[in-house]
């Protein structure tokens, strides 16, 4: 069993994509639509053949209420494991992106916290081992 997609509810879709791509420098994998319905994919531009994270459109009630509630709470909605927490936060501290959380050591882990613009907490974890 392998974890092909996971997605995260986003408010506005283009808005994420830019985002995703263009700050964070994920690629986009697969974008069409359906009527009003849009499936919006980006992937790793490290692992273009890795796992996918949708975009999911937070039009459903209850994918609003919940990305709201989890925000509120400062929960982040996914985990991105990068090789250099302090390097990555230095650059998108660089381009704007705002932070919730800046690096934080513990004894496994240096974990940040980054506001996507979009409705999610997202953490970076960079591992100690």
């Amino acid at each position: 069993m392998k974890i092909k997609l996971t997605n995260v509810f986003v408010d506005d879709q283009e808005k994420a994509l830019k985002f995703y791509t263009d700050v964070l420098g994920f690629a986009k994998k697969a974008d069409f639509s359906n009527g009003p319905y849009r499936w919006l994919t980006v992937v790793s531009a490290e692992e273009p053949n890795g796992p996918e994270l949708q975009l999911a459109l937070n039009d459903n009630p209850a994918a609003k209420a919940y990305q709201q509630a989890i925000f509120a709470q400062s929960a982040p909605a996914a985990n991105f494991f990068v090789t250099d927490v302090e390097a990555e936060y230095a650059r998108l501290k660089g381009l704007g992106v705002k932070f919730t959380m800046e690096p934080t050591k513990t004894p496994w882990s240096t974990n940040a916290v980054l506001d996507d613009t979009c409705g999610n907490l997202i953490q970076m974890t960079q591992l100690a081992w």
